[in-house]
């Protein structure tokens, strides 16, 4: 197959395309289980294989992809005549950025393939989730796994030829009660980076059984708090909103094709402008982000993108300033054209595509922020004179261009004088992006960081989810509307 691969590649560059691509699926496999109340309502096992093919003409893209492997060279000749016929209407043509040809391979850090593992088994462990949070309190239970491995073969006309092999594992537990008001609460534990694999051996049964007692106790805290304070005040967010956080107002603002506008008729653009990169103060001095994609155990970290570009560790915020963005080869060139200066010295890499029927698009990789040197929790929330610490992302707002935001936590807990105090429940704070990190007045060092998964991330359209991870500290931000 790779042999006829090539030889169609070497054809299209014949036929006067300047650019093509292939990514071949070998095999996708997911593995979905899902119980509820002791219950297995859901175990969904499925596979696939195909293969999509990029082709560039005249400044125009071309794409066709295929489950029907019969005659692949008729998913090439599909994707010529496309781009062949998109080039008559080119208003802006299509450049790439420079790249080297690299022959090389990426399998991500697995100890034990969970398609191993029989069906017994991963039942068995929802089982013994499930009888840990059957407690008091708890009126809705429930607990799921996922599991994905693919294999994907990338080869471009520029002589680059890449094999990645991809295994994720994703589970999460999940309990809920009714407070003394009527309202449903929950709490939730879906495991942090732990170790350095992603395979059945970062599913801990010790760890989650005793997480499983923490967020029954804590739920039930919640049923008969009273709620949260309003007002401005300082927020403490733990790493299970501080990811969130991350996400949607940093990694997704900083996408370059939404800064560009191609988002603007699915899920927004970015209050971004070209002329911000190098001058715009994101936030205060203490913020530092990065889009590393050689974060060794998260789902971001793909060892190439679609592309065929190396994933990399980029600097997106330095102390505050905004100087990179989260870009592919395709981006790069259109941003610097527009702008009529050099941003962006090549791509990222970080264009990627959810499976081989899709186009590859810029995409989030690890976007994480470095440590601070404000030390603890237990520090940060000593230096605090009166808020709330906030965890759990129960729901969320955001602006049509990330310029605003709102958030919903699963719970709070108060702090005044510099002490942990009684949880509070149905805790919202809300705020505009740049004011809000400009506001960012302590980061946690090493001990509070930590990679959270995300196994969902939406964009395009039509809508592609992606994985990827965040890797950030207890982060404290004053002045803070918390409340309606």
């Amino acid at each position: 197959m790779r042999d006829k691969l090539k030889d169609q590649l070497d054809l299209l560059k014949a036929k006067g395309a300047h650019y093509a691509d292939a990514r071949w699926y070998p095999r996708e496999d997911s593995n979905f289980l899902f119980m509820w109340n002791g219950n297995l309502k859901e175990s969904n096992a499925s596979s696939q294989s195909g293969l999509g093919v990029r082709v560039l003409y005249n400044g125009a893209w071309g794409f066709s992809a295929s489950s029907d492997l019969s005659n692949p060279n008729a998913i090439f000749e599909k994707a010529f005549d496309n781009a062949r016929i998109a080039s008559e209407r080119v208003t802006f043509p299509i450049r790439l950025a420079e790249k080297e040809a690299i022959v090389g391979s990426f399998t991500s850090p697995n100890q034990i393939d969970p398609f191993t593992i029989g069906l017994d088994e991963k039942v068995a462990f929802l089982q013994k989730m499930d009888a840990a949070l059957n407690q008091p309190g708890v009126i809705q239970r429930f607990g799921m796994v996922e599991f994905t491995r693919k294999q994907i073969i990338f080869m471009d006309s520029e002589g680059s030829e890449i094999e990645k092999n991809i295994i994720e594992v994703f589970p999460s537990i999940h309990a809920m009660g009714v407070d003394k008001d009527g309202g449903i609460q929950r709490r939730k534990y879906s495991p942090a980076r732990t170790g350095a694999t992603r395979g059945w051996e970062t599913i801990d049964e010790a760890s989650f059984l005793q997480n499983a007692e923490r967020i029954v106790s804590e739920l039930n805290q919640i049923l008969v708090a009273e709620d949260a304070p309003t007002g401005k005040m300082s927020v403490i967010l733990l790493n299970g909103i501080m990811f969130l956080q991350t996400h949607e107002t940093i990694g997704h603002a900083l996408e370059l094709d939404r800064i560009l506008g191609y988002e603007l008729s699915f899920a927004g653009g970015s209050f971004v402008r070209l002329e911000d990169f190098g001058k715009l103060r994101y936030g205060s001095e203490k913020l530092t982000a990065r889009a590393n994609a050689l974060e060794p155990n998260s789902p971001g970290s793909f060892g190439f993108d679609d592309d065929g570009i190396p994933a990399q560790n980029n600097l997106l915020i330095d102390k505050g300033v905004l100087v990179g963005a989260i870009t592919g080869r395709q981006m790069v060139e259109e941003a610097n054209a527009k702008a009529k200066r050099q941003i962006f010295n090549g791509s990222s890499g970080a264009n990627r595509a959810t499976a081989f029927y899709r186009v590859p698009i810029e995409r989030m990789t690890n976007i994480n922020i470095d440590p601070g040197t404000d030390g603890s929790l237990e520090d940060i929330i000593a230096n605090t004179k009166y808020g709330l610490i906030l965890d759990g992302d129960k729901s969320w707002s955001i602006g049509s261009n990330r310029e605003q935001f709102h958030f919903a936590c699963d719970i709070g807990w108060l702090v005044e004088d510099g002490k942990k105090k009684q949880v509070v429940k149905n805790p919202t704070y809300r705020g505009e992006t740049l004011p809000f990190y400009n506001s960012l007045s302590a980061v946690g060092d090493e001990s509070t960081w930590n990679v959270i998964y995300v196994e969902n991330c939406g964009k395009g359209a039509p809508n592609q989810i992606m994985q990827l991870g965040h890797g950030v500290p207890v982060c404290r931000f004053d002045n803070v509307q918390v409340g309606e």
